[in-house]
């Protein structure tokens, strides 16, 4: 992208100049339309993209512009606004702009920082994980064919993306059967003295102990790659050819092996849900709105083939239009994913122009967004516009019957309010080692996993094994930093927080009289959000465990969440938890058949998952781990040097401070050091 100069602009400011953004709000700056209007003689009518800030120093907004000038000034107008832009105008405290060369660049960057900063009053995607590709990897004399996330940096093919890792290793396993390609890591293919199963079973050729020469084997993975870039119909001709020559000459085993591989082909191809004609490289973006909701099924197409589909449900204002949401959404998309050369849209977006031009300049190569009305393309949108229907529908009764357990939930637990945010907290430890505790949490739309946490135990003051000095660090840290971060907000605030909330106030009123909006709904947007803070705490574990979060929360002066210890029921069995409930004297216990019952058993089971999974990484870690880490100037090339020189850690420990010398990249001093290191360790 060219470059850009990036301006903050301040009422004070004689022209546009870079300037840090203020470390605190100068009162008596105040918030909403003045602040805005200070900006507008100062800003150029060229594009740009502009962020909006509130009081606290936080992105609220990211926009683009054609001339910052005329766009800024429409957010002075007191009438006219939707609840959510006046909204957001009255809590703009601050704004940064940044100007580029044109509209297309703006988009791009729009796009990028919507994704960095996630402003409450954007359009955002809620599932920014990275897609799979198959790579078949040529950095060995024997290529992989494996699965791949991330970026790009190993020498290879890369074919996708895949809208799962289940398409991927679905495909993966039917190309094994069609090309006998290796899929084994290259530590287990150099050390392979004997064929593995996968040759006995016939989906691998076995390079890695000459069953096949690496010529002939490279043949293979060229038509793999042949096959995979849309060549199929060749390469099925090509075999059907050398299957028809060896049965000619009375080959039979040969011809068979071309048989076989004639027969898994025509699986990879018939598994492919959708092939239409015609449709080489796409992806089809379909919206459906209802509820206030927004479903985007995006379909990926390439080689001619279906590589499966993924539904996003974007947090977005109920008062947006479909066409809005996709045309913000489809910009984000792409921020960091390759760009087809067609994108079929089963509704035409406002920047449909600008956003092929933005999307050209990031491909650099020419692409084509259609709404097809008609024929083969229009089939396929009206096939993924009704899975998006059809996701959009189950998405809604699962939040229904979320708000339904919710409430079942509160009057349980006889809580004062339906819970917003529920956190669940589990520990893992093998005799004490490697101690983990979990923080899970879950809402009104199920497990919100982006809020998930790990604690590692550090406390040298907690015994191995001992759960309530683990729980007691576990929840110390966690709402220890919630309360800091409590109090640094409301200092942040100050005076100025103080007049731009009774200016916010105004200003909504008059929006709702303007847009004829009831005083109900502009609430609406605060609700939404998703807090920082629990209504409702479950420890896993019974009294004991109880006692030591109340005390913590005492500690902290925290008295307004509820707590609540989930113990086990006799010979652990599933069903008959107890419930510890501080005020009761006597636990609790649900109907075998309470769905509330079966709903906290899900919460319990996913932090427990979670807990053992980290857990289990972080032994692994430990594992893996190797003696020379704790040396200083060790990094990972003197320590391969040495590995591989001496061949272990304990041939490294023995050796003399002549021998270490002899390994290269080791000084007289560095060997003296890990000498001492290893001589100290013994003594």
């Amino acid at each position: 992208m060219p470059d850009k100069d990036t301006q903050t602009a301040s009422p004070q400011d004689p022209a546009l100049e870079a300037s840090p953004p203020a470390a605190t709000p100068e009162p008596p700056r105040v918030s909403g339309p003045e602040v805005i209007s200070s900006y507008i003689k100062l800003l150029p009518a060229s594009p740009g993209v502009y962020r909006m800030l509130d009081a606290e120093g936080t992105v609220i907004y990211v926009g683009k512009a054609r001339s910052l000038k005329a766009r800024v000034s429409n957010y002075t107008r007191l009438g006219g606004h939707t609840n959510r832009i006046a909204r957001m105008i009255a809590t703009t405290a601050s704004m940064e702009f940044v100007t580029v060369r044109t509209e297309a660049e703006a988009l791009l960057l729009e796009a990028n920082l919507i994704k960095r900063f996630r402003p409450r009053f954007n359009v955002l995607m809620r599932d920014d994980k990275s897609f799979p590709y198959i790579l078949i990897a040529r950095d060995t004399p024997a290529p992989q064919i494996m699965k791949h996330r991330g970026a790009r940096n190993r020498k290879g093919d890369y074919f996708g993306p895949f809208a799962s890792a289940g398409a991927v290793s679905r495909t993966i396993n039917m190309l094994e059967r069609a090309f006998l390609l290796r899929s084994c890591s290259d530590s287990v293919y150099e050390s392979r003295t004997r064929p593995c199963l996968l040759h006995q079973i016939k989906r691998c050729s076995a390079p890695c102990t000459g069953e096949i020469s690496l010529d002939d084997y490279g043949r293979l993975v060229d038509e793999a790659v042949s096959f995979l870039r849309g060549e199929s119909q060749n390469v099925r001709r090509m075999y059907q050819k050398l299957m028809e020559e060896a049965s000619s000459r009375l080959e039979f085993e040969r011809a068979a092996r071309f048989r076989d591989r004639l027969a898994a082909l025509a699986h990879v191809t018939a598994d492919q849900s959708i092939n239409p004609e015609g449709i080489e490289e796409a992806d089809v973006f379909a919206a459906a709105q209802e509820g206030g909701q927004t479903c985007i099924e995006v379909f990926f197409f390439r080689t001619g083939q279906n590589w499966g589909n993924r539904a996003y449900f974007p947090k977005a204002d109920r008062a947006l239009p479909v066409e809005e949401v996709l045309d913000s959404f489809i910009a984000q998309f792409y921020d960091d994913k390759p760009v087809p050369r067609l994108i079929l849209l089963s509704h035409d977006v406002p920047n449909r122009e600008l956003l092929t031009e933005a999307l050209c300049i990031k491909a650099d190569h020419k692409i084509e967004l259609r709404v097809p009305q008609r024929g083969t393309k229009s089939g396929i949108v009206d096939h993924a516009l009704s899975n998006a229907r059809e996701a959009l529908g189950r998405k809604l009764a699962e939040g229904s019957s979320q708000r339904r357990l919710l409430e079942a939930l509160a009057e349980r637990f006889e809580l004062s309010s339906v819970p917003k945010r529920i956190e669940v907290y589990d520990n893992s430890h093998i005799q004490g080692t490697n101690a983990v505790g979990a923080m899970i949490v879950a809402g009104r739309e199920g497990f919100v996993k982006g809020q998930y946490r790990k604690f590692n135990i550090k406390s040298q003051n907690v015994t191995p094994g001992d759960d309530y000095g683990m729980m007691r660090e576990v929840l110390t840290r966690r709402f220890k930093r919630l309360v800091l971060e409590t109090n640094k907000k409301e200092a942040a605030k100050g005076a100025a927080a103080a007049i731009a909330e009774e200016e916010a106030s105004t200003l909504l009123a008059q929006a709702a009289i303007a847009a004829d909006i009831s005083p109900e709904l502009l609430e609406d947007e605060e609700a939404d959000r998703f807090p920082d803070r629990p209504d409702l705490v479950l420890i896993d574990g019974g009294a004991g465990q109880l006692a030591v979060a109340r005390e913590v929360m005492a500690d902290l002066g925290i008295n307004d969440i509820c707590l609540v210890g989930v113990a086990k029921g006799p010979d652990r069995d599933a069903g008959r938890e107890h419930f510890h409930i501080p005020g009761r004297e006597r636990s609790v216990m649900l109907e075998p058949r309470d769905p509330v019952l079966y709903f906290v058993q899900r919460l319990r089971d996913e932090a427990h998952r979670f807990a053992i999974g980290s857990h289990r990484t972080r032994r692994s870690m430990a594992m893996n781990a190797s003696p020379l880490d704790d040396i200083e100037g060790i990094g990972p090339r003197r320590r391969r040097a040495l590995m591989g020189h001496f061949g272990s850690a304990k041939a490294i420990s023995r050796a003399g401070v002549e021998d270490l010398k002899a390994v290269d990249g080791i000084s007289a001093e560095m060997a003296q050091r890990i000498y001492d290191h290893f001589h100290e360790r013994r003594q």
